[in-house]
């Protein structure tokens, strides 16, 4: 059995989608407070199969202490934490308490019932402003402009001092670059609460009459069309590596980090472009000035994700706008339909 903590969110939802497809049994623990347990049966219609579901917080050891006595694990995939990155400017203790301590009730109970595999849901923000593009795994980390990007820097820090204390740990760090899209059936995608805090789903609710505009951060960056570029990635391509991470993980011991984008970077301007086009509808959207602590230019370097991992992205901008639609179109409040 596979443990997916924050499994009802996006990224952990089609995660279990794929791991299910793969043949792997899963288990998913999840405070819903920031996802729907409607996803789950989403999942159901999808996969034929509902993952067994706790309601439980990672941070309460005591709770998290049953589900796995109840349950076979062997390997844990660990989506959980708070994720917005303006917010954890607002909120910076509540961002570190949460994310931290789900890193360490996680690992106590994973080691208290001799589990040793883990996939660790990173994020390209623990790099350093002042890298070279593309970003590489042994690109410099550190000086995080957020204290979400602070969390996930000292989860990888946590992380990486287990695997020196117990050479039977294995940990993979995925760095995410721009997760994006939606599962193609239309039945799982990106519910987020309130203002979306990324480009796609609020191009999406601007789209679908949700919003009236969206506001680009600048537009006389150092790019083709003077907006910022990032690296997207489809959210199914972004799952299908959790797999192979799952499988990588229980193969090689030690910890190993990866970096998980497509390579290309698209602008701001390209994805409205692109969303026009897969949804036929206009998105207004006013130039504001720049935010602080927004780069020109990520991207990711992918070569060592292709030749250990086996992994290659294959979903355009295109197909991104196109499922990102359906699933927006198809459910307009998102699990509240």
């Amino acid at each position: 059995m596979i443990l997916v903590t924050g499994g009802a969110g996006f990224i952990g939802t089609h995660a279990c989608v794929e791991l299910m497809q793969a043949g792997y049994e899963v288990v998913v623990v999840d405070n819903l407070v920031n996802s729907h347990e409607k996803s789950l049966d989403r999942v159901a219609m999808i996969t034929g199969k509902r993952p067994l579901f706790f309601k439980v917080d990672v941070c309460d050891e005591k709770a998290l202490n049953q589900v796995f006595d109840q349950c076979d694990i062997e390997g844990v995939i660990h989506f959980a934490g708070l994720k917005a990155v303006g917010e954890s400017v607002q909120k910076p203790l509540e961002y570190y308490q949460n994310n931290l301590d789900a890193d360490f009730v996680l690992c106590k109970v994973m080691k208290a019932h001799g589990v040793k595999n883990l996939v660790f849901s990173s994020s390209a923000t623990v790099y350093s402003g002042d890298n070279e593009m593309p970003l590489n795994e042994s690109s410099k980390t550190g000086n995080c402009t957020n204290p979400y990007g602070w969390t996930k820097y000292m989860g990888e820090q946590i992380f990486k001092g287990l695997c020196v204390a117990d050479p039977e740990l294995s940990i993979v760090l995925l760095r995410y670059f721009n997760p994006v899209g939606a599962h193609e059936s239309g039945l799982i995608g990106e519910d987020p609460q309130g203002i979306p805090n990324n480009l796609m789903p609020y191009v999406s609710q601007v789209a679908i009459g949700k919003r009236d505009h969206l506001t680009v951060f600048g537009d006389d960056y150092d790019t083709p069309d003077g907006t910022g570029v990032r690296d997207y990635i489809h959210v199914v391509d972004l799952a299908k590596a959790h797999v192979l991470a799952v499988r990588y993980a229980a193969e090689h011991k030690g910890c190993e980090i990866f970096n998980i984008g497509t390579g290309n970077g698209s602008s701001v301007l390209d994805m409205v472009h692109a969303f026009e086009k897969a949804s036929g509808k206009k998105v207004p959207y006013v130039v504001g000035p720049r935010r602080a602590g927004d780069l020109a230019t990520v991207y990711a370097g992918t070569e060592k994700a292709r030749k250990e991992l086996g992994f290659v992205a294959q979903y355009d901008l295109e197909r991104m706008c196109a499922d990102s639609w359906r699933w927006q179109s198809m459910n307009p409040n998102g699990f509240e339909n």
